[in-house]
């Protein structure tokens, strides 16, 4: 097969690392990709909201397949693109990619179809918001209807705080994503990443994982979009995946087949979990990052075939897929002023040796000088990947490579996996 992967970051190289494994994988072409994407596989320098030129692209290599990485590449509507020129696409169309694209969507399909998550409102009006906010107790859940790149998420401790953050948010502060914004009742419990993969008619699980949003140890600091990851998840039992697939993946993926926009791709649900029961905190129609690194390090079936089988609505023909008995861990090196002003520039070095057979690093932000010097080129820059017999031991070899890379201009989080351990 010839096919098309979308993205450039810490994502898009660990599925490019997995499918270029894949024996049905003749070429792989990542669009636009990075310094270290291109040293697996060739890339092309096309943007992924350049939806014309994409698919300009993928006639070009005869792709038989296009995988769709970022989200800002569903909200340009790829996948409907991809459907008129009859390629196959792994990814959901524009309308169907809402549950990501709009927080408030998600909120009303939950509500018509009886998915248990937060009580919640959505508001445009600074004053209509903040009589709102008197009717909830601290802390409060203030969040930008739109995408904002991992960052749209507040959770103020007081009424005052609460109070500048809608100000904010609806003043602007991220461009037409907060021109809504829904203000949720606070979850306490422990959070979990659950993924499906989907076809428009059937979900199945694919992998679950927890990360951690804050930016520095202990969860303090600003939300990011991710700071490090680990699976296999322990708060994530059998019988939680199961009443995650019964009340919370089937009724929406029949919610959105009745509503005229079925489903297809991988389905992200993070929830939050307090005595066994789940609640729906988000979705995000694609795979997480950095949860997409450990869950392509520990999965054992090749990919393809499932990526294949929920373009073209045929999952329920596969067996369930194998994982790896080791855990796997992924620790963000992020850039310093991440998630606010990352300091972009600065020299890495030691990044591309030879870190031994359980060490993956996977590039999410970074460029190549004119001297082919690696540099930092966003917030989150590169991700150090381990696998071991058990989350404790990759974590240690994870924390042990990152040791051996120079970056003066970088910082990370030195507790990742501390709910497991």
């Amino acid at each position: 097969m010839n096919i098309l992967l979308i993205g450039s970051g810490g994502r898009e190289h660990a599925l490019a690392w997995k499918i270029k494994q894949s024996p049905l994988c003749e070429r792989l072409v990542v669009a636009p990709g990075n310094p270290g994407i291109a040293g697996v596989v060739e890339c092309r320098d096309i943007k992924a909201t350049d939806v014309m030129g994409l698919i300009g692209l993928a006639r070009e290599i005869r792709a038989d397949l296009v995988v769709v990485g970022p989200e800002s590449a569903l909200a340009e509507g790829i996948a409907d693109a991809c459907a008129s020129a009859n390629i196959p696409c792994f990814g959901p169309s524009r309308k169907a990619a809402q549950l990501e694209t709009s927080k408030a969507f998600t909120k009303g399909i939950c509500a018509r179809y009886n998915i248990p998550t937060a009580l919640s409102e959505t508001f445009d009006n600074v004053a209509e918001a903040r009589e709102f906010l008197k009717t909830y107790d601290p802390p409060y859940v203030i969040k930008a209807d739109g995408l904002a790149a991992g960052k749209g998420v507040a959770i103020s401790p007081d009424f005052q705080d609460g109070v500048a953050e809608i100000e904010a948010m609806l003043g602007g502060r991220y461009g037409a994503a907060s021109s809504h914004i829904v203000i949720e009742e606070f979850m306490t419990g422990e959070e979990a990443s659950i993924f499906a993969l989907c076809d428009g008619e059937t979900a199945t699980i694919f992998g679950w994982a927890q990360d951690h949003k804050r930016a520095f140890d202990g969860d303090t600091g600003p939300n990011t979009g991710g700071m490090g990851t680990y699976s296999p998840a322990p708060v994530v039992t059998p019988e939680l995946l199961e009443i995650v697939r019964r009340d919370i993946l089937e009724p929406t993926m029949a919610g959105m087949k009745a509503e005229g926009m079925p489903y297809k791709g991988v389905l992200y649900a993070g929830v939050m979990v307090e005595y066994g029961q789940p609640r729906l905190v988000e979705y995000n129609a694609r795979f997480g990052d950095p949860e997409c690194q450990v869950l392509m390090l520990r999965l054992k079936s090749d990919i393809v075939p499932y990526l294949v089988a929920a373009a073209r609505g045929a999952l329920r023909n596969l067996p369930p897929p194998e994982w790896h008995k080791d855990a796997a861990v992924c620790v963000v090196y992020a850039a310093r002023g991440y998630p606010d002003s990352p300091i972009p520039g600065s020299l890495i070095r030691g990044a591309d040796q030879d870190f031994g057979r359980d060490v993956t690093v996977f590039h999410a932000g970074t460029s190549r000088d004119e001297k082919g010097q690696l540099r930092a080129a966003g917030g989150r820059v590169l991700n150090i990947c381990a696998r071991g017999p058990s989350i404790r031991e990759a974590r240690d070899r994870a924390y042990e490579a990152l040791a051996g890379i120079d970056w003066p201009g970088g910082f990370y989080r030195r507790d990742i996996a501390w709910r497991a351990l």
